[in-house]
Order: C-alpha cells, then sequence, then structure tokens
C-alpha cells in the first residue's frame, strides 16, 4: 500500500509541476490539471523507455558538465514524444522542449524545498 501511495503522490507532485510550468507558458502548454497529471506519468514511463533502451544499448551518460547537457537533450526529447502523446499538452519545438525541461528541473527544485519540511 505504501508504494502506490508513494506513487500517486509522486504523480500529483509531478501533475503539479508541470501544471505549474504550462501555466509559466515557458515551452509548453497544458490545457488544465488533468492533462498535466497525466503527462507526469506518460513523461515518467517514456523516461525509463529512453533510459533503459540507453542501457541496453550501453550507453552510458556521465556526470559533469557534459553529462548535464546530455540529460537535458534527453529530456527535451522525453517532452517532444509525451506532448505528441498526451491530449492537452503542447510543446513549443526543440527550444520550447529545452526551455521546459529547465524550468520544470528548476520549479520540481523550489517545490522540493517547500514540501521537504512535510516530508517524512
Amino acid at each position: 500500500m505504501g508504494t502506490i501511495l508513494a506513487i500517486i503522490i509522486g504523480g500529483l507532485i509531478s501533475g503539479l509541476i508541470i501544471w505549474i510550468v504550462g501555466r509559466l507558458n515557458l515551452g509548453m502548454s497544458v490545457t488544465g490539471f488533468v492533462p498535466a497529471f497525466i503527462a507526469g506519468f506518460v513523461i515518467a514511463i517514456v523516461a525509463g523507455i529512453v533510459n533503459w533502451l540507453l542501457a541496453a544499448l550501453g550507453i552510458s551518460i556521465g556526470g559533469g558538465w557534459l553529462g548535464a547537457i546530455v540529460n537535458l537533450i534527453i529530456a527535451a526529447i522525453v517532452l517532444m514524444i509525451s506532448g505528441s502523446i498526451v491530449p492537452g499538452m503542447a510543446v513549443k519545438g526543440f527550444t520550447g522542449a529545452i526551455v521546459a525541461a529547465i524550468a520544470i528541473g528548476v520549479v520540481g527544485w523550489l517545490v522540493g524545498l517547500i514540501l521537504a519540511p512535510f516530508m517524512i
């Protein structure tokens, strides 16, 4: 039961972050919270598949600046794929996906700071 609850809470928080970035119109848009919530789960699934494919091909993403740039590009590609799957979510090209990926990271960090005192 704890794992299912953690997945649901994680999905709600991801949906909130995507909804905030969509409302700020930073490279992507969503029509409401339900598409943002669905997008959070779709992005998690697509990212998992992409990371699995990269690992299956033996491609390792290192750390440092180069690793950060590669991860940013992968996040942008994941957003573009998810934008084509989720109705109500639109990504504004590759540049918009890069901006949205950065914004999702920053907003996620800020939400984490706000929610940290409430985490067990």
